[in-house]
């Protein structure tokens, strides 16, 4: 098993920022990519972003493109999300999740899963 454990969310104003970290531990091995992905209250989860382990791959929500950057730090096992121009529909439980394979924009397709972070971004 693969076990993910995120942090850096919180409140913040809109227009503001916040970096998002998702360690990984276990069987890293059998994960070729990390997910972001956020669910806010009465919606479906959706991905935010996605990056390979080797960095050959990343992927990005048309919502968050431009604003958003996914990178990683393989030697700390290590997958950031660094959020800019914050805006308030971005407020959600932000996930961070592993998948076998690259190219996979949906949460079924990825295997293991964090707790959620939280991130409110006021008007």
């Amino acid at each position: 098993q693969v076990q993910l454990v995120e942090s850096g969310g919180g409140l913040v104003q809109a227009g503001g920022s916040l970096r998002l970290s998702c360690v990984a531990s276990g069987r890293t091995f059998s994960s070729r990519a990390m997910g972001w992905f956020r669910q806010a209250p009465g919606k479906e989860r959706e991905i935010v972003a996605a990056i390979s382990w080797s960095g050959g791959w990343t992927y990005y929500a048309d919502s968050v493109k431009g604003r958003f950057t996914v990178s990683s730090d393989n030697a700390k096992n290590t997958v950031f999300l660094q959020m800019n121009s914050l805006k308030p529909e971005d407020t959600a439980v932000y996930y961070c999740a592993t998948s076998g394979g690259l190219g996979r924009r949906f949460p079924e397709q990825y295997d293991y899963w964090g707790q959620g972070t939280q991130v409110t971004v006021s008007s």
